[in-house]
């Protein structure tokens, strides 16, 4: 681009960009002008880390319900979803298409493919106030018509939807909703494994409950912990929503919060998202804001805060987002530094630290064929049972090639019975995972996700449950998408599970 921009200056030709280009290539490439060339369309991609975890993923806003909290900080906006604003880059795409899923869906395959991205491999999070309080009838329509994006067909169940994602060509991998802690029960977990949902991002906020308290939260720290105990053990991954800087906390009170966050067997999501509080016209916070009875850290504070926070994170947890993405005009007071991570990010380098959450370590695309990989493998308690976390990695782990997480939960541990049939006395695989840069379905080329390490992580994993913990079946809470290739290596679908005996 750059070179380019040169050019259009010496010659006051006007620069294409690179989508037009790109869009060119492959009509060409269709046609037969042109021979194949992708180091061509690498150069072309526009944005490359949007595939570059190995998965393309399209965020989706439901239409406004109401919701059940009356959280301080959080804001209302007239036809709006709970807690966002129009002007919010997720919102105003659902705005555009009128918040219907399917056009939702569509529009964002359509921009992913025309800005030279891979959309075979889709993870799709559903964003919008508390799921979970939702209509049940819309939850089923939203996530029917989903599917049906994704398989340019109509079905006329959602299982029929299922059913015909497992072999088209754009798969989802993975479905994500956000609920609160206090909505998560045992028939609830029932209802999402029917959707398909295989993650739940949890609204947690807070560890302590005189913060809870004051900020209105209306649950307590232990809705919390049952909710993260019945998650895993049905195996789904968990990403826990958090708030420093609320009313009632300190800097001090912070850092020991995230500790906690790891150090607590009750806790331990697998992924986070940082929020720190800001003060929005919209939210109940702002009165006070006014009253100066609140202040939000400065930048400057929040910057050594987050060096703390991602210092804190250990090998198995992914730091998904640090500061929502909230418009600078909307925020009335608090950090408007929309690119915060980077700076932290440049801080911890001129102290010579690196974090080890997965997200830093991700191979991306610093790809290298000859090196050397080895399997590495943290154990460590969480909600009442083992959870091994198996990854290939490079020697000093900084570069992660691919990744499993596997869960002996309490019921198999003491051999009781589940609410869930299906998963007594077995072990449970809750995520399988390989970095590097999106390979479509059916296609080879030499990267990450062609090395085969998925199905070594499989078959380790197999190893483990069968010789260390005596199970004879393990099950895998499987994206639809992804059944077939559970099938391959023997696994069978089983009550939304797919399900392999040993």
């Amino acid at each position: 681009m750059k070179a380019g921009r040169k050019i259009s200056k010496l010659t006051k030709v006007p620069i294409f960009k690179n989508n037009i280009l790109l869009e060119l290539y492959h009509k060409f490439l269709k046609k037969g002008i042109i021979k194949e060339n992708r180091a061509l369309a690498r150069l072309l991609t526009v944005r490359k880390i949007r595939s570059l975890s190995g998965v393309a993923i399209i965020t989706l806003a439901t239409k406004p319900f109401p919701c059940p909290g009356k959280c301080l900080y959080c804001p209302s906006q007239k036809e709006m979803p709970k807690s966002y604003l129009n002007n919010e880059p997720a919102i105003m795409r659902a705005m555009r298409n009128e918040f219907d899923p399917f056009r939702q869906v569509q529009e964002r395959i359509e921009t992913l493919e025309r800005n030279g991205h891979n959309a075979d491999k889709l993870e799709i999070i559903v964003i919008g106030g508390t799921w979970s309080f939702l209509p049940k009838s819309y939850q089923t329509w939203f996530i029917k018509r989903i599917f049906e994006a994704c398989n340019y067909k109509r079905s006329v169940t959602l299982k029929e939807a299922h059913d015909k994602n497992e072999k088209t060509q754009h798969r989802i991998i993975g479905l994500t909703i956000e609920t609160r802690p206090d909505y998560i029960d045992e028939k609830e977990i029932i209802r999402l494994r029917k959707l398909g949902v295989t993650r739940v991002e949890l609204g947690v906020q807070s560890l302590y409950n005189d913060i809870l308290n004051l900020n209105k939260r209306g649950h307590l720290i232990e809705r919390t912990t049952k909710a993260t105990k019945l998650l895993k053990d049905a195996g789904f991954k968990i990403c826990y929503h958090m708030m420093p800087n609320l009313p009632g906390s300190n800097f001090k009170r912070d850092i020991q919060m995230f500790k906690d966050l790891f150090n607590n067997e009750n806790f331990k999501p697998d992924m986070l998202k940082v929020y720190p509080c800001v003060v929005l016209a919209e939210a109940p916070l702002y009165k006070l804001y006014l009253q100066k009875k609140y202040a939000p850290y400065t930048t400057k504070q929040l910057i050594k805060l987050l060096k703390e926070v991602l210092m804190s994170v250990p090998y198995y947890c992914r730091v998904q987002r640090v500061i929502r993405d909230i418009p600078e005009q909307s925020i009335a007071a608090g950090s408007k530094v929309s690119n915060l991570k980077q700076y932290v990010e440049e801080e911890l380098k001129k102290d010579n630290l690196v974090p080890k959450d997965i997200r830093t370590r991700e191979i991306k695309d610093n790809y290298n064929p000859k090196e050397k990989l080895f399997l590495f493998k943290d154990t460590y308690k969480a909600s009442d049972g083992d959870e091994i976390f198996l990854s290939f990695e490079n020697k000093d782990r900084t570069k992660l090639y691919s990744m499993l997480r596997l869960r002996i939960p309490s019921q198999s541990l003491n051999k009781k019975k589940f609410f869930i049939k299906t998963l007594e006395n077995s072990a449970l695989i809750r995520e399988v995972h390989t970095y590097g840069q999106m390979v479509p379905i059916d296609k080879k080329q030499i990267a990450p996700q062609h090395m085969g390490l998925g199905k070594k992580l499989l078959i380790e994993a197999e190893k483990i449950a069968k010789e260390k913990y005596h199970l004879n079946k393990i099950s895998v809470i499987s994206g639809i998408g992804v059944r077939e290739y559970y099938k391959k290596s023997g696994y069978k679908l089983e009550n939304t599970y797919m399900v392999k005996h040993l």
